[in-house]
C-alpha cells in the first residue's frame, strides 16, 4: 500500500505542470533558469518575434497610424515552440530587459500567446542576480501600456520617415541608400566639423620655453607676460622684442610662490553613453562591440563552481543611480582593502543629462567583490577589458577625491615674466583603482620670494592654431547625448548604419564623411529642414519620454510630427532633380574588351569598371600604390590595403603570386645591418624608420 502511494505521488509531481518564463537570450535563460529551480522552465524568443513588414510600409496614416505587425520570417520554430510550452504551463511570465523594447517584446509576446493584458504577468530586474530575480517574480506586474506606446511611437515614426525619405533616395541618387532621423542627424554633425575643418585659417603663436636653474637643481618654465601681465605672441618679431628685454647670462627673481591644495573629484559610475565612451578612448572599442561585450556580462557568464551569474546591471541607462546596497557593499570592500581614507562618505553624484529617464541605476558590478583580477580566467578578453573599466570607475565613484599639492612660480628679469606649474600627488584617493600611473609628478625646486634663478636656456617656437577634430565614435556619442538626440539603445545601431551606407568612412578613429554622405545630406538639408534640426529632433525624444510617463498620447505625437514631413516629402516628389553621380575616367583601357575603365561609387566605395557595364562587367579595386618595388619578388608594387576590421597594412599587387605582407609601410631602402628591408613604424610621438628583425632603427621623426 505505501509502495502505491508513493508510486501515485511521484506521478503527479512528474505531471505537475511547471510556471514557463520567457526571456530574449539563451544565455540570460540559462543564468536564470539556474535561480527559479525545476518548478520554472526558462526559454527564449531570441529577439523581437513580431515587427513591421519589409516590404511595405505597414503603417495606416489615415487610420491613426495603426501599424501593421506580422511575425518576423524565420521565427515560425521558436514562436511553434513558445505556443507549445505556453499551452502546457500553469503560468506564463515575461521577462524580457526593463526598458522600452523589452517592454514591447513582452507585449508582442502576450498576443502570439493570447495572454490577457490584465494578467500580471510581466517581470523586470535590472540585475541577474539570484536576489533580483526572486525578487521580481514576488511582485509580477501587468505589462506597462505606456511603455509600449512609447517605443511604438518612436517604432511608427521611424518607419515613416525611413520609408518615405528612402524610395526617394533610391529613384533620385541610386539605389540601396536610406535616410533616418537620428542617423542623419549624426550624418549632418560629421559634414557641418568638415565644413568647419574647411573654412578653418589657422592663426600663427609663438612659446618661449626656457630650463631654469636653482643650484644644481633644474625645471621648466614658460613666457608669461610683460610687467606682470599675460602676453601672447603672435609673431617672430614678437618673440625677438622679447628677448632683447634680457640678459641670459643675468638672474631672474622669483616675485611670487603661490601653493596650493587641489582637489580632483571621482567621476560618477557610467551610464550606457560614458561606457562607449570610455571604452572607445582607453580600449579602442567600437559602440558596437562595447555593447556586445556588455550584454554578455548582463546576461551572465559561467565563472566556475557559481556557475552563471550576471556580472554587471543593465547596460542601457542614462542614470548614474546607485542602490543603497550597492553603496553599502562597496564601502565595505574599500574598507577592507584600501582603508577607510580611501571611502567617501558622500559618493560623488552625477548630473543627469537633458532629457534623462533616471528609469535604471547606473552601470556597476553586481558584486564588487568579484574583482576583475578574480574573474580574468571565466572571461573573454574583451570581456575583461571591460568589465575591467565598468568595476575600476564604480569603485573609484565610491572613494575619496585625489589631493594634489600645487605650486606656481613667477620669475621675472626688466619686466619678463617667466613662469612654473608643478604639482605633486599627495593622496592617491580613487587614483589607487581608476588612471592608476596618469598622474604625473612635477616637482619644483624649494623657492622662495627673492630667490635667484638662472636661465640655462630658451627655446622660442612657431605654432599654428589647428582646427577643430574630426568626431571620434565618443566625441560623436557625447555630443548626441548632450543635445537630446537619441537615448542610450540608439547610439550603437546610428553609428553602425552610417558606415555601413558608406556615408561616413573612420580614418584613424575619426569620422569623414564620404562623397555619398555629402550628396545625401545635401538632399535632406533642403528638402527635409526638420529631420536635421537638432532642436526638433531632441523636442521628439522628450515628447516620446512624456508618452511613456503617460502625459500624451502615442497617436497625437506621432501625428504632430509627421503631418508637415508628410508636405515636405510630397514637395520633394515634385521638385526635387536627379542626381548624376558621374563616372570618372580612370585613364586606361579593359583588359577584357578594350573600352575606356571609369571610376565608379558603390556601396562601400569607389571602383575601377568597364564603362560597357552591364555588357562587359569587369572591376578591380581601386589600390593605392605607396611608391615602393615589393622586396619580395622585386616585380610587384607595395600597395596600401584594409582588413576586414579596417585596419590598413601592406601587400604585394601580385597577391596572390606573392604572398609579401606587412603591417608597417616599407620605406623602399634596406637595413645596413642585415639587408632586410626597412618600415616606418608609428610610435608614440611620431613615426620610427626600424628593421623588422629589430637588428637596426633611427632617429624618432615627430
Amino acid at each position: 500500500m505505501a509502495t502505491t502511494t508513493k508510486s501515485t505521488t511521484k506521478k503527479k509531481r512528474q505531471s505537475a505542470k511547471k510556471k514557463l518564463v520567457i526571456v530574449e537570450s539563451p544565455t540570460k535563460a540559462k543564468t536564470i533558469q539556474k535561480y527559479l529551480g525545476r518548478t520554472y522552465r526558462v526559454i527564449a524568443s531570441k529577439g523581437h518575434v513580431r515587427d513591421l513588414p519589409k516590404s511595405k510600409m505597414g503603417v495606416d496614416v489615415d487610420n491613426d497610424f495603426e501599424p501593421h505587425y506580422i511575425s518576423i520570417r524565420g521565427k515560425g520554430e521558436t514562436i511553434k515552440e513558445l505556443k507549445a510550452e505556453a499551452k502546457k504551463s500553469k503560468n506564463v511570465y515575461l521577462a524580457s530587459d526593463p526598458d522600452r523594447e523589452g517592454e514591447s517584446i513582452a507585449w508582442h509576446l502576450s498576443h502570439l500567446l493570447g495572454l490577457k493584458e490584465e494578467d500580471k504577468n510581466r517581470v523586470a530586474f535590472h540585475e541577474i542576480t539570484k536576489d533580483a530575480v526572486k525578487e521580481a517574480f514576488k511582485n509580477p506586474r501587468e505589462i506597462d501600456m505606456n511603455l509600449v506606446d512609447a517605443q511604438q511611437a518612436r517604432r511608427v515614426l521611424d518607419r515613416l520617415v525611413g520609408y518615405s525619405i528612402s524610395p526617394l533616395l533610391w529613384k533620385k541618387v541610386k539605389k540601396g541608400l536610406s535616410a533616418g532621423r537620428v542617423q542623419s542627424i549624426a550624418l549632418w554633425l560629421i559634414i557641418q566639423r568638415e565644413r568647419e575643418i574647411k573654412e578653418f585659417v589657422p592663426k600663427e603663436y609663438w612659446t618661449i620655453d626656457a630650463d631654469m636653474k636653482k643650484g644644481r637643481e633644474t625645471f621648466k618654465a614658460s613666457f608669461y607676460g610683460v610687467n606682470a601681465k599675460k602676453a601672447e605672441l603672435n609673431s617672430n618679431d614678437e618673440v625677438q622684442s622679447v628677448l632683447a628685454k634680457f640678459d641670459k647670462s643675468k638672474p631672474f627673481e622669483v616675485q611670487n610662490v603661490v601653493k596650493k591644495e587641489r582637489k580632483r573629484q571621482p567621476q560618477p559610475p557610467f551610464t550606457t553613453s560614458t561606457m562607449q565612451q570610455d571604452a572607445n578612448v582607453k580600449l579602442n572599442f567600437k559602440t558596437g562591440k562595447t555593447m556586445m561585450a556588455a550584454q554578455q556580462l548582463y546576461e551572465g557568464i559561467n565563472i566556475g563552481k557559481d556557475g552563471n551569474q550576471g556580472l554587471i546591471t543593465y547596460m542601457r541607462t542614462d542614470s548614474t543611480r546607485i542602490s543603497a546596497l550597492a553603496k553599502h557593499e562597496a564601502s565595505e570592500f574599500i574598507h577592507d582593502k584600501y582603508g577607510a581614507e580611501f571611502a567617501a562618505t558622500k559618493p560623488v553624484k552625477g548630473k543627469l543629462p537633458e532629457g534623462a529617464q533616471d528609469a535604471h541605476e547606473a552601470i556597476r558590478p553586481t558584486s564588487v567583490k568579484r574583482t576583475p583580477a578574480s574573474l580574468k580566467q571565466y572571461l573573454t578578453n574583451d570581456q575583461y577589458k571591460l568589465y575591467n573599466l565598468i568595476w575600476s570607475r564604480f569603485m573609484a565613484s565610491q572613494m575619496t577625491p585625489a589631493i594634489m599639492d600645487t605650486m606656481t612660480v613667477d620669475m621675472e628679469q626688466n619686466g619678463v615674466d617667466f613662469r612654473a606649474n608643478g604639482s605633486k600627488l599627495k593622496f592617491e584617493g580613487f587614483l589607487k583603482v581608476y588612471n592608476k600611473g596618469k598622474e604625473k609628478d612635477n616637482i619644483l625646486p624649494d623657492l622662495n620670494k627673492g630667490d635667484e634663478v638662472k636661465m640655462s636656456k630658451n627655446n622660442p617656437d612657431q605654432h599654428f592654431t589647428q582646427p577643430p577634430a574630426r568626431y571620434s565614435e565618443a566625441k560623436l556619442i557625447r555630443t548626441l547625448e548632450e543635445n537630446g538626440v537619441g537615448r542610450p539603445s540608439t547610439f550603437a545601431p546610428t553609428l553602425s548604419t552610417i558606415q555601413k551606407r558608406y556615408y561616413v568612412k573612420l580614418v584613424g578613429r575619426r569620422f569623414e564623411p564620404t562623397e555619398l554622405g555629402e550628396i545625401v545630406n545635401n538632399i535632406i538639408e533642403e528638402y527635409f529642414p526638420d529631420i536635421v534640426n537638432i532642436e526638433f529632433t531632441a523636442d521628439l525624444e522628450n515628447n516620446l519620454d512624456e508618452i511613456e510617463e503617460a502625459k500624451q498620447n502615442w497617436v497625437e505625437v506621432v501625428d504632430k510630427y509627421f503631418r508637415p514631413f508628410e508636405k515636405e516629402v510630397k514637395n520633394a516628389e515634385k521638385n526635387m532633380e536627379d542626381v548624376q553621380i558621374k563616372d570618372e575616367p580612370a585613364g586606361y583601357n579593359c583588359e577584357v574588351c578594350g573600352a575606356p575603365m571609369v571610376i565608379k561609387m558603390g556601396r562601400y566605395g569607389k571602383f575601377y569598371a568597364c564603362s560597357r557595364f552591364p555588357d562587359c562587367r569587369n572591376t578591380q579595386a581601386i589600390v593605392k600604390k605607396i611608391g615602393v618595388t615589393c622586396p619580395k619578388c622585386k616585380k610587384g608594387d607595395v600597395i596600401e590595403r584594409k582588413s576586414k576590421k579596417n585596419r590598413i597594412f601592406y601587400g604585394c599587387s601580385r597577391y596572390p603570386e606573392c604572398d609579401f605582407v606587412t603591417w608597417d609601410k616599407p620605406i623602399g631602402r634596406d637595413c645596413p645591418k642585415d639587408g632586410n628591408f626597412l618600415v616606418e613604424k608609428k610610435i608614440k610621438g611620431g613615426t620610427q624608420v626600424v628593421c623588422p628583425n629589430g637588428d637596426y632603427e633611427e632617429a624618432v621623426q615627430k
